[in-house]
């Protein structure tokens, strides 16, 4: 049930075009607080005030839902299915309609499926991001059905896309991007050892992502134990939440590294996060185009990544971080003992990969690319809107 309905008959008026702003209902399909999540956060701040207005909708409340309030948007709670029933579909239009929402912008399938209908039933544009490193199947059928135009962040989903027969009018490459003016490398990470108990002389190995299977933080245990056994000195931090916690408790048991292994769990801070990683590594079965490898970069953190996904597109090997195949845990190991001892290596890597996320993954250029797609979508729909009226029969006087 859509929570914080007694707003909708006070906002009647809407804070759209009326206003000279565009107002944009941002659907996010989720609320946890990970990669999908921080970029639709990070849009809604940097949106520009003076042409953008934004109202959310989210599946439950959380940590995340606070922070989008905190920016002054308005927040719709309702359940997202990827066939949502007929009650979400009617609230939608509700919100639609009584705030007068210029343009949709959906996050993940199950809000693509909703912000495709809702767009349908109230002539309204619709938007939908792809986070991964693929086009869904469902969300190809939606996009085809009801006209939406499709936002991807990496090459590989761009060429699956048009491979597809999605039309290259309705799709556009968008790289993630991150905020390299608060993320950067002058940060103490000495508060944030202090805090979970980690050495502050101890080497550091961080992770930093879900803990979800395709995230692969059990991957990143399994070479925390081959690089204990060769340097019991190194620490190892993990940053974050999921599904996975209950699991990972007895792999780190089974390997001893009760004093090794620090679980942070949610942190907010995550600049001061990075800066307590010597090094930050990436054991992904897949990935889109990761902010999390972005955030570390911008930190002038060495990266070290398996080869998946839109990672081969943000690091070139070598040279802004190292790339390591996938499912070779003794190789990535090997990797990390080897940097750990080549201080003026890493040192190179963090200022390599500093630098790529400046010149190709500043926020700034994201956010300027999709606002002017957003404003180029509600213009062409007010034109058909003009054409429609121009065009459609009217009734004979007698």
């Amino acid at each position: 049930m859509l929570t914080e309905t007694n707003k909708l008959a006070q906002s009647s008026n809407g804070n759209g075009l009326a206003e000279g702003r565009i107002h944009v209902l941002e659907i996010i399909g989720n609320a946890i607080v990970g990669g999908m999540e921080r970029y639709a956060l990070n849009l809604v701040r940097q949106l520009p005030s003076d042409r953008f207005h934004v109202t959310c909708v989210c599946p439950f409340e959380s940590a995340f839902t606070r922070m989008l309030r905190e920016t002054g948007s308005t927040v719709f709670i309702t359940p997202l299915y990827d066939d949502p029933p007929w009650r979400s579909i009617q609230l939608a239009v509700e919100v639609v309609q009584r705030q007068q929402i210029d343009l949709i912008h959906a996050h993940l399938t199950n809000a693509h499926v909703l912000a495709g209908l809702t767009g349908s039933l109230t002539r309204t544009p619709v938007v939908a991001t792809m986070h991964g490193m693929q086009v869904p199947t469902l969300d190809i059928g939606v996009s085809r059905m009801t006209g939406t135009h499709l936002i991807v962040v990496c090459q590989e989903a761009y060429t699956q896309a048009l491979g597809t027969g999605v039309p290259p009018e309705r799709l556009t490459l968008i790289p993630n991007g991150v905020d390299t003016e608060i993320f950067t490398p002058e940060r103490s990470g000495e508060s944030f050892r202090l805090r979970f108990d980690v050495p502050v002389e101890a080497p550091v190995i961080g992770f930093v992502g879900r803990l979800a299977w395709e995230k692969g933080p059990d991957n990143f245990l399994r070479v925390a134990d081959l690089i204990h056994r060769a340097r019991p000195d190194v620490h190892f931090v993990m940053v974050g939440e999921g599904s996975m916690e209950k699991e990972l408790l007895p792999i780190i048991n089974q390997f001893d590294l009760e004093d090794h292994v620090h679980m942070a769990g949610l942190y907010t801070n995550m600049c001061e996060a990075y800066a307590a990683f010597d090094i930050f590594a990436m054991t992904s079965r897949s990935e889109g185009m990761p902010f999390a490898l972005l955030e570390a970069m911008a930190c002038g953190r060495p990266v070290v990544s398996t080869n998946v996904g839109g990672v081969i597109e943000l690091i070139e090997a070598g040279s802004t971080g190292v790339l390591v195949d996938a499912g070779d845990w003794e190789e990535m190991a090997a990797t990390l003992l080897r940097l750990l001892d080549r201080p003026a290596r890493l040192e190179q890597l963090g200022q390599a990969g500093r630098k790529r996320v400046e010149e190709f993954y500043d926020f700034r250029t994201s956010v300027g690319l999709t606002t002017d797609l957003f404003q180029r979508q509600v213009k062409s729909e007010l034109r058909n809107i003009d054409v429609w009226r121009s065009v459609r029969p009217t009734a004979k006087r007698k």
